[in-house]
């Protein structure tokens, strides 16, 4: 700032009031330069305190950003071992329990969370130190899940070892049932063929009706009303008494059987035509009489008839008779 001097009158100069006006000139102007440097440095300051707030906002941003950055890998990290886990107990039952399928509920819940949190947050730290807290729970939980994993699996292992186990025994029990109904079948069927009931002395006769009531014995084929039959059945210790059917097949001289009973089975798996069934009383370890008649209701033939006894599937004796064709008065 320049000051200019004017002429002024001259007065009498009073040495008392002279300096006064100086002295207000040099405070006026260091007044002026004072402010104007604290102006300048107050600019300055500010610059300076602005430049600082924004260098300490992309601070935060970048902090921020730095720790989201973070969680969201860490959340990656957590949901792939997981993931990885669910895989590699895939071949497990699917149903599994209640503890997994809580487990997997809480866990696909506590991700979808966070990964909303972290999408919100940005520069928010609160939203960030929750969605840090959550990883951390996630992290337990899924722990947790591999821990449960591998006890199913262990007890799958048990349970697959104690059924192998199981397994073995019941091949082992049915393998020695298998040989013990062998054996008693064998056994059985020994009995049942011990059983078997045995004829011997045959005695075949060829019978005549008298009017009177009476019988004749003969051969002639053409007088034979019936032929009576009778046999000893031998002792058996093996057969138990009671009831034994007898099964009479008859053939006659031209090989023909007789019919008139049926068929039965033979031990042989044959079928065999039977004329007669007779039904004894057996008693058990004793020699028994049998005798029955068999009559025909037509002329018996010239020729051997053959009469042959079945027990149990299997021919127990037989006898033969032959009727002749006989003279005029025979």
């Amino acid at each position: 700032m320049a000051f200019e001097n004017f002429p002024v009158a001259e007065e009498p100069q009073h040495p008392a009031t002279q300096p006064p006006k100086r002295n207000f000139r040099s405070l006026l102007t260091g007044g002026l330069i004072v402010a104007l440097l604290g102006t300048w440095g107050y600019i300055i300051y500010d610059k300076n305190q602005t430049k600082e707030t924004i260098q300490q906002k992309d601070t935060v941003i970048a902090t921020s950003t730095s720790q989201r950055d973070q969680l969201q890998k860490e959340l990656e990290d957590a949901t792939m071992q997981y993931d990885m886990i669910k895989t590699s107990s895939a071949n497990m039952v699917h149903s599994k329990d209640s503890v997994i399928n809580k487990r997997d509920r809480d866990i696909a819940d506590k991700q979808k969370k966070i990964k909303d949190l972290l999408e919100r947050a940005k520069t928010d730290k609160s939203l960030l130190a929750e969605a840090d807290t959550l990883i951390g729970s996630l992290k337990n939980d899924i722990e947790g899940y591999k821990t449960s994993i591998e006890q199913l699996e262990g007890q799958k292992l048990v349970l697959t070892q104690e059924k192998e186990t199981a397994i073995k025994q019941r091949d082992k029990v049915n393998q020695d049932y298998d040989s013990a109904k062998k054996v008693l079948e064998e056994k059985e069927a020994m009995i049942d063929i011990g059983s078997t009931l045995q004829a011997t002395d045959f005695s075949i006769t060829g019978i005549k009706n008298r009017n009177n009531g009476g019988e004749k014995e003969t051969n002639t084929a053409r007088r034979v009303d019936k032929l009576r039959i009778a046999f000893d059945l031998a002792e058996n210790r093996i057969a138990q008494t009671g009831t034994k059917d007898l099964y009479v097949s008859i053939t006659a001289p031209d090989g023909t059987p007789v019919s008139g009973g049926g068929t039965f089975k033979s031990r042989d798996g044959v079928d065999i035509i039977y004329t007669q069934k007779v039904t004894v009383n057996y008693i058990q370890g004793q020699r028994q009489a049998v005798n029955f008649d068999w009559q025909k209701n037509n002329p018996f033939q010239i020729g051997d008839y053959k009469i042959q006894i079945y027990h149990n599937g299997f021919k127990i004796g037989e006898g033969v008779i032959p009727l002749k064709k006989g003279g005029l008065f025979s």
